[in-house]
C-alpha cells in the first residue's frame, strides 16, 4: 500500500467537519457576505440561507431546500461574495441535485463549485478532497465507474497528504471505494476495504452513529451479493433499531436497509415479508415530493422481480416500465439500473410468448452492461440466464448451451475469487 506522510505542522489535521445529518459528506463552513452589505442582506446572508436549506435536506425536504439554495446563490452573486462562498453555494446545490437524482445538474454544479474552490484555496486543499467525493458519487450513480474511480483516487491522494492511513479522515474515502468496487462486482476487494476501515469508523464515530450504521448497511448489501445471508441479517438486526430510533419506523431514509432485509427474506423463501417490505419501501419513496429518485428505481426493479416470482405479471410489467420512465427522465437509460429493468421486462415477455420483444430487451440490457463492466460482471450472468430461457423457448438449443457456458464461467470466477475469503469466515 502506498506510504503516507504524517500531517504537516503547517497544515493541521482536520477536525471532524462532517455534520451528523449528512453522514460524513463534505459541507463547507458557513461564510458571510462582505461587510459592506446592508443590514437586511447580512440578516439573510447566503450562508444563513444555506444553513436553513441543510435543515430541510436533513429530513428529505429537498424542494424547500432548493428554494433557499437558489436564493443563497443569487444573494452571493448580488453582494459580490468571495469565491469561497460562491463555491459553497454551488456545492450545496450539487449535493441537493444529487439527492434528487438530477445527475446532470448535480455534475454541472459540482464541477463549477470545484473550480471556484480550487481558486479560493488550492487544488490539494482538504476541502477539494471532500468535494471530489461528491463528484465521484455523482459519476457512480450514472454508472460512469471509471470517472468515479479516477476522481476518488485523486481525493484519496489529497487526504493522504495530511492524514495517516488509519486515521478517521481517510476512512470515509475508503468506504466510497468499497461501495464503488461492490457496484463493479469486485466483491473480494470491496470486502477487504470494508474490513480495513470498519473498526476505525466504529471507534471514531461510535457504534451507534448514523454514519456507522450506513456503512454496516453497505457491508450487509455486499454479503447479500455473496449469498452470505446470515451475516447480512446479523448486521441488519444491529443497525435497524438505531436508524428507527433516529428517523422513526416508517421514514424513507430506512429504504436502503429494507431493501437488504427484503433480499434476506426472499433468499429464505419468505415471499410474504419480502413483498411487505418492498411495497412499504415503494410507499415511502412515492410519497416524497421528489418522487423519481434512483432509490425508487431500485425498489421498482426488485418489486418487478418479486411479482414475476408470484405470477403477478401485469403488476411486474407496470413497475418495471415505471422504473424505466424514471431513468429516462434522469438521463439514466444507459446505466446498470436500466439494464436490470430491461432484463426484468424481457422475462415477462418470454412468459407471454413475446419472443422478439424479449430478444430486443435482452440485447439492450447486455449491451449496456458490457459497455459499463468487464465481461465477468455478475449482472451479465443474470441477463445471460434470461437469454438462455429465451433460446430454449424458441428451440435454439445450441445458442442456449453456448450462453450457459459463458454464464457458468462468470459464476465460477466469482466462486474462485470468494473462496479464500470464505475460509476466513467464522
Amino acid at each position: 500500500m502506498e506510504a503516507t506522510k504524517a500531517p504537516s505542522s503547517a497544515q493541521p489535521k482536520l477536525n471532524d467537519i462532517t455534520l451528523l445529518i449528512f453522514s460524513c459528506l463534505f459541507l463547507l463552513p458557513i461564510s458571510t457576505v462582505r461587510t459592506s452589505a446592508s443590514p437586511v442582506e447580512r440578516a439573510y446572508s447566503s450562508g444563513s440561507l444555506r444553513t436553513m436549506a441543510r435543515v430541510y435536506m436533513a429530513s428529505g425536504g429537498y424542494e424547500k431546500a432548493q428554494s433557499f439554495l437558489v436564493e443563497a446563490l443569487h444573494l452571493a452573486k448580488e453582494t459580490d461574495a468571495p469565491d469561497s462562498e460562491l463555491s459553497a453555494c454551488m456545492l450545496d446545490l450539487a449535493y441537493l441535485y444529487k439527492n434528487r437524482g438530477r445527475w446532470l445538474q448535480a455534475e454541472r454544479a459540482c464541477r463549477s463549485g470545484l473550480g471556484l474552490q480550487e481558486k479560493a484555496y488550492s487544488q490539494s486543499h482538504p476541502y477539494v478532497a471532500y468535494t471530489l467525493r461528491i463528484l465521484s458519487e455523482i459519476y457512480r450513480n450514472q454508472a460512469r465507474y471509471r470517472e468515479a474511480a479516477d476522481t476518488l483516487e485523486r481525493a484519496i491522494t489529497i487526504v493522504r497528504g495530511f492524514s495517516l492511513e488509519d486515521d478517521q479522515e481517510l476512512a470515509p474515502f475508503k468506504v466510497d471505494l468499497a461501495r464503488l468496487l461492490t457496484a463493479q462486482g469486485d466483491y473480494v476487494k470491496a470486502e477487504a476495504y470494508f474490513k480495513e476501515v470498519i473498526k476505525t469508523i466504529e471507534n471514531s464515530y461510535g457504534p451507534d452513529h448514523l454514519y456507522t450504521t450506513r456503512v454496516l448497511c453497505s457491508i450487509a448489501a455486499l454479503y447479500v451479493h455473496q449469498q452470505r445471508y446470515a451475516e447480512a441479517e446479523e448486521l441488519i438486526s444491529r443497525l435497524l433499531p438505531i436508524q428507527e430510533r433516529v428517523y422513526g419506523p416508517d421514514h424513507h431514509f430506512l429504504v436502503p436497509v429494507w431493501l437488504v432485509k427484503s433480499s434476506i427474506y426472499e433468499a429464505e423463501g419468505d415471499l410474504v415479508n419480502t413483498k411487505m417490505l418492498l411495497e412499504k419501501s415503494l410507499g415511502a419513496v412515492e410519497n416524497l415530493t421528489d418522487s423519481g429518485h434512483v432509490v425508487e428505481c431500485d425498489v421498482l426493479s426488485r418489486l418487478g422481480e418479486l411479482y414475476i416470482l408470484t405470477g403477478e405479471y401485469a403488476k411486474a410489467e407496470d413497475v418495471l416500465q415505471k422504473a424505466l420512465k424514471i431513468l429516462e427522465s434522469s438521463n439514466g437509460t444507459v446505466t446498470d439500473r436500466a439494464a436490470i429493468a430491461l432484463n426484468g421486462l424481457a422475462k415477462i415477455y418470454i412468459i407471454q410468448g413475446k419472443y422478439s420483444q424479449a430478444q430486443n430487451l435482452c440485447g439492450r440490457a447486455l449491451g449496456i452492461l458490457e459497455n459499463i463492466f468487464d465481461e465477468y460482471h455478475p449482472n451479465i450472468a443474470d441477463v445471460l440466464d434470461t437469454q438462455i430461457r429465451l433460446n430454449r423457448k424458441t428451440g435454439n438449443t445450441a445458442e442456449a448451451t453456448r450462453l450457459e457456458q459463458r454464464a457458468e464461467e462468470i459464476r465460477m470466477r466469482q466462486r474462485v475469487a470468494y473462496a479464500p475469503v470464505a475460509k476466513d469466515v467464522e
